[in-house]
């Protein structure tokens, strides 16, 4: 794959703007300059394409106008209009209680026509008007989609960023091209490839894992340490070895259903975001350079490692991380720079409350030793988590965050993420099939009625568990 297709050349101005930043240039470059749909000279919105125009009409017919609908249909066969798409449904009571009917129509018309065909319609309904057709951002609705979801950001690129460690070492620049050409060749469905780290790699990933292991244990929350002493003892965790992707992505499918999957630097806000719907991680497998071990510009093994996975391993925190992304799936630009933020602030960089004291889970401070410290300290200002504020609180790029949000718990984290979701404006729900690994779109009854007949089959299951247990 060419990388240049996928590449945004973006100057470098900190590790802080990683994923807002690019949700925010995503939002700006998607909308400017980008062709918007047609107006009628009232106001009516349409589609013009090879001299048709598609346009969405609504109208009223009313009781009294009971032959309404058949002069509608005789105007759309004077005009050779297309119907594509009909809806009705009773409308509002006129003040003489004849019940209206609402009617919802997708057409397409000769462009020549449009004045007259409209005019026309008027004189036979009432209210009659047009809505601009709601466009939803495509995204994956099968895991194998996730091949397509690969838009870099190469800000902090040792080749395009002057100012990153790495970036007067061609060696390591060499090293890095080759570690990211791997990922660039991965498809879904391959063995995900190994690394043969270098003695000077793993030497960093040492002096990394030393200076950080030593303060877990008083700072971290419970969750990341029994996540990481699984890590030590299953997967080879320690500071004599990198761990490779392809171990820890198997005991994560074993512990709570992720998966990791290689990544060449990274991703656009929207991509990253959409992986994590379907439980995929999208993890890099180079490592910062050996001039800065305690400071890395972008994301590199060491944090995907020692930041991501031991949370990764708790089934609510994944099951909070998948809900993001989920939240994610078809939302606006605007909504996708909101969620970017919320990761930042919990998944990145959250907090939480455990036995009366504050503790960090977030990747971000748990692969950084200076801000964890700090983080944990009195100077920072606390905040409890809370989405409608964290969503659009300002960071700071420049140093330490000033301001922390503190979790209850992850599952009070999760319930008052679903509330916000909840707000996210799309014309349709979306739904996980663990089964198939893909992502339904409940926009038809059918659906939601299929939905709930498979949850219905388990909370059976789960009743005679439960009435089995009682009998015993």
């Amino acid at each position: 794959m060419k990388t240049e297709n996928v590449v945004q050349a973006t100057p470098f101005n900190g590790r802080k703007q990683s994923l807002i930043e690019d949700a925010r240039r995503e939002r700006s470059s998607g909308s400017a300059g980008s062709p918007g749909p047609s107006r009628y000279g009232d106001g009516f919105v349409f589609e013009e394409k090879d001299g048709r125009v598609t346009l969405n009409v609504l109208f009223t017919l009313s009781n009294e106008k009971n032959a309404g609908f058949f002069k509608t249909g005789k105007i759309f066969e004077t005009f050779e209009a297309k119907l594509l798409h009909i809806e009705s449904r009773p409308g509002r009571k006129s003040k003489n209680s004849t019940t209206d009917l609402e009617f919802f129509m997708k057409c397409e018309v000769h462009s020549s026509d449009l004045d007259v065909f409209i005019n026309s319609l008027k004189r036979v309904a009432d209210d009659v008007r047009s809505i601009p057709e709601e466009k939803v951002p495509w995204f994956p609705r099968q895991i194998k989609d996730l091949d397509r979801c690969n838009m870099l950001i190469t800000k902090f690129d040792p080749d395009m960023d002057q100012d990153h460690p790495g970036f007067s070492d061609p060696e390591y620049r060499k090293r890095r091209a080759f570690i990211s050409e791997l990922a660039f060749r991965y498809k879904q469905g391959d063995q995900l490839p190994t690394v043969e780290y270098t003695a000077e790699e793993v030497s960093t990933w040492r002096e990394v894992y030393q200076q950080l292991r030593s303060i877990y244990p008083s700072l971290a929350c419970r969750q990341f340490l029994d996540g990481l002493q699984q890590l030590e003892k299953e997967c080879g965790y320690g500071e004599d070895r990198i761990p490779q992707l392809r171990e820890v992505s198997a005991f994560l499918k074993e512990k709570t259903g992720f998966q990791l999957r290689p990544v060449a630097g990274l991703l656009s806000a929207r991509d990253f975001l959409a992986s994590l719907a379907f439980r995929v991680f999208q993890c890099t497998q180079y490592i910062r350079h050996c001039s800065a071990p305690m400071h890395s510009p972008e994301p590199d093994c060491c944090h995907e490692l020692l930041g991501h996975i031991p949370m990764l391993a708790d089934k609510e925190f994944a099951q909070f991380s998948q809900e993001i992304g989920l939240a994610s799936l078809g939302a606006s630009d605007e909504d996708i720079e909101k969620l970017s933020t919320l990761y930042w602030f919990t998944v990145e960089f959250g907090l939480c409350k455990q036995n009366g004291a504050v503790k960090a889970y977030g990747a971000g401070l748990l692969s950084s030793y200076g801000e964890l410290v700090y983080a944990l300290s009195n100077e920072p200002e606390y905040k409890p988590f809370n989405p409608e504020e964290t969503a659009v609180q300002p960071y700071q790029d420049q140093t330490y965050q000033p301001v922390y949000f503190v979790s209850e718990s992850f599952e009070d984290a999760k319930i008052k993420l679903r509330r916000y979701s909840a707000t996210i404006k799309r014309p349709f729900a979306v739904r996980y099939d663990p089964f198939t690994c893909s992502v339904e779109v409940l926009d038809q009854p059918s659906k939601i009625q299929n939905a709930l007949s498979q949850m219905r089959e388990d909370l059976k299951t789960l009743h005679n568990a439960l009435e089995m247990l009682n009998s015993s």
